[in-house]
């Protein structure tokens, strides 16, 4: 019978002995791959209302920070105005700022008629209202749509807008740039129509295709008082269907709705383009009130009546409720050109080269 030679003890003392080595060998952490970061998602909570919280925090204090720096700093708004000569671009203007703003108000005499001509001028004014102070700039494009030939008299404005994204983004580009970017970017474009009662022209489509994917334009009836209720109606229906038509693209868009609120608002304004305006500067007394109005010899007809004509509706549209979103369109439209520019660098690999085109003449100042 053979012996068993095998010794129990054995493997427990080679287990123990490679135990052992393990504990004395360092510790080293198994590479991870080049340009790996773990990023920590931040996960919300919950949502916490005014009624659950212990105390008072203060967070609605920032609405006031806002405010006193908004008002001490001030903000910048420039409006363009397009239109054939004689459909009172000018007077509009004033009427809506109630002041001398443009620049025919502003020239040494300004009952001399301003030559007609396809470069864009501009004039800027301080205006201050109850603390809040406002940079206006009102550009003027005189002469526009009055030649025999019309041809292509939309590139000087085009290249105008252009240029003023171009001198943001060069700006914005610089490595010891300013602290706050002047803006010149044209915020609005108030395009004149003529009340003829018809439908859009030609040059009023072509204008309208081009300048809506760079611009706001907010379309406007001149003279509206030239035309009765039914005709401004009708005109109105026929101007939406024409722009439906062409694919026309005008302010606000149904794309920068942010929410229901938002579209069911803009729905009502979108419902009212293009207004019928009229405008003025002179006062005359109404039932014991002075108001501006035009005074014919059927009556007058007051500007500021939502009766008489929708010069309120431009004007709330542009100052009192979407001035801001006015702005912030600006801002994308500024980025679309930004990208295309940035990648027209990249693709040739070379530094931002300047863009050749027309420059407006120096702005002159004045302070209100």
């Amino acid at each position: 019978m053979r012996e068993d030679t095998t010794q129990g003890p054995e493997p427990q003392v080679h287990m123990a002995e490679r135990k052992a080595e393990l504990e004395q060998q360092p510790c080293v952490a198994e590479p991870r791959p080049q340009g790996h970061v773990m990023a920590m998602e931040p996960r919300t909570q919950g949502r916490i209302s005014g009624s659950e919280l212990i105390g008072y925090v203060g967070i609605e204090a920032v609405l006031d920070q806002m405010k006193r720096k908004a008002m001490k700093t001030g903000f910048e708004f420039n409006i363009m105005v397009v239109g054939q000569s004689g459909l009172g671009k000018s007077t509009l203007v004033n009427t809506l700022f109630k002041s001398k703003v443009s620049r025919k108000s502003c020239t040494p005499d300004h009952e001399e008629k301003i030559p007609k001509t396809v470069q864009l001028q501009s004039v800027s004014h301080e205006i201050e209202e109850k603390g809040v102070k406002m940079k206006l700039t009102v550009i003027d494009t005189p002469g526009f749509g009055d030649q025999i030939n019309n041809e292509n008299c939309w590139d000087p404005i085009v290249t105008y807008i252009n240029e003023q994204y171009e001198k943001y983004l060069v700006e914005e580009l610089n490595v010891n740039r300013k602290r706050r970017i002047p803006d010149t970017r044209v915020h609005c474009c108030v395009y004149f129509l003529p009340a003829t009662g018809h439908c859009l022209r030609q040059i009023d489509v072509e204008f309208m295709q081009r300048l809506g994917t760079v611009v706001s334009i907010v379309p406007v009836i001149a003279k509206a008082d030239t035309l009765t209720l039914e005709e401004r109606l009708d005109f109105k229906a026929r101007i939406r269907q024409n722009m439906q038509d062409h694919g026309i693209r005008v302010y606000p868009q149904r794309e920068y709705d942010e929410d229901e609120d938002d579209a069911l608002r803009n729905d009502k304004i979108r419902e009212n383009i293009p207004f019928a305006v009229v405008g003025t500067d002179k006062e005359h007394q109404v039932n014991g009130n002075k108001v501006l109005g035009r005074k014919t010899k059927w009556g007058i007809i007051e500007v500021e009546n939502v009766a008489h004509c929708e010069f309120a509706n431009l004007r709330d549209l542009l100052i009192r409720s979407h001035l801001q979103d006015l702005k912030d369109v600006t801002q994308n439209h500024y980025e679309e050109y930004r990208v295309r520019r940035l990648n027209e660098s990249n693709a040739r690999g070379l530094e931002l080269s300047p863009v050749n085109g027309y420059v407006a003449k120096s702005d002159a100042e004045s302070h209100l």
